[in-house]
């Protein structure tokens, strides 16, 4: 039997209806010490409410697409490179896809371009006259290759992802985020730094061939990853954008080819120039001339 005194003249009211429990902790301190009376059960919950509540223009926002440590970021790059990863989106990309591996994917791949395809030039130009140049000589960079490199690779890198995202929200496909969609695409392009690297080989027969093995990965790559995607659409004509998307690819990387990696060895001695390999030259005015056609 429980009393509590009401009045100040130490009158006492029996019954449970006399009880009245009050707390002196603020709302805060509760949501503190209790998440899940705050409406949180967890701290992931919470920090996807916050990133939430943040706009798309701060910096709040795309923290969590940079939350990822290197060991993930290496296996979903190297997994690009597996025929078999046909379910990349739900095998390598979870818990959740980032923007961290494919923007250092594609910044290594301008990277590669430009500093392998100016060693290139470089070897090039002296395995056709080693008496006009030494190994010794300073290597002369074309930096204008560098912007061309910038324009080319984030525009397939960020703008074809961002574009196809659009279009499929367009016509009521919403299978995938644009996030996922430019990891998709971004790590996808990871084959081409190594094929970048081997591309100093100066014979034109072995780049030609490491061009066409790094188009036919990362093409198989993107159809496999893209066509169901493009296939759970309700009209069929949908599907026929991979070929858009194979045409784009393919005229991708024939620039990589032509742009960055079109040096020959002159031969020295051969007097007809239409049976004489292309001599090297810088690869700004191969661009200026593929540009102008």
């Amino acid at each position: 039997m429980a009393y509590v005194s009401i009045e100040s003249d130490d009158r006492m009211e029996e019954g449970p209806e006399g009880l009245q429990f009050q707390s002196f902790l603020g709302t805060d301190a509760r949501a503190a010490s209790n998440p899940t009376a705050a409406g949180g059960s967890s701290g992931f919950e919470t920090e996807g409410a916050a990133r939430k509540s943040s706009g798309f223009w701060t910096v709040e926002y795309y923290q969590p697409y940079f939350d990822v440590d290197t060991k993930t970021v290496l296996r979903r790059c190297y997994s690009t490179l597996i025929p078999t990863s046909r379910n990349y989106l739900s095998t390598h990309l979870t818990p959740a896809a980032d923007l961290y591996g494919p923007f250092w994917t594609l910044t290594t791949l301008i990277f590669s371009l430009f500093v392998f395809s100016s060693l290139a030039s470089s070897i090039t130009a002296y395995l056709s006259d080693p008496a006009a140049s030494s190994p010794t000589d300073p290597i002369e960079y074309d930096f204008s290759l560098l912007s061309i490199a910038v324009g080319i690779v984030y525009a397939y890198g960020l703008g074809v992802p961002v574009l196809l995202w659009l279009g499929l929200r367009y016509l009521g496909v919403g299978e995938w985020s644009v996030i996922e969609a430019v990891a998709v695409w971004g790590y996808g392009q990871f084959v081409w730094i190594p094929v970048a690297v081997l591309c100093v080989i100066p014979v034109p027969l072995v780049r030609w061939i490491l061009c066409g093995i790094a188009f036919l990965i990362s093409g198989f790559f993107l159809v496999a990853n893209v066509y169901p995607i493009l296939a759970a659409a309700e009209a069929k004509g949908v599907r026929l954008i991979i070929v858009i998307l194979v045409l784009i690819h393919a005229g991708i990387a024939l620039c990589f080819k032509v742009l960055f990696f079109s040096y020959y060895v002159k031969q020295i001695g051969i007097k007809d120039p239409i049976d004489a390999p292309i001599p090297a030259e810088p690869i700004a005015s191969l661009a200026t001339r593929f540009f102008d056609m």
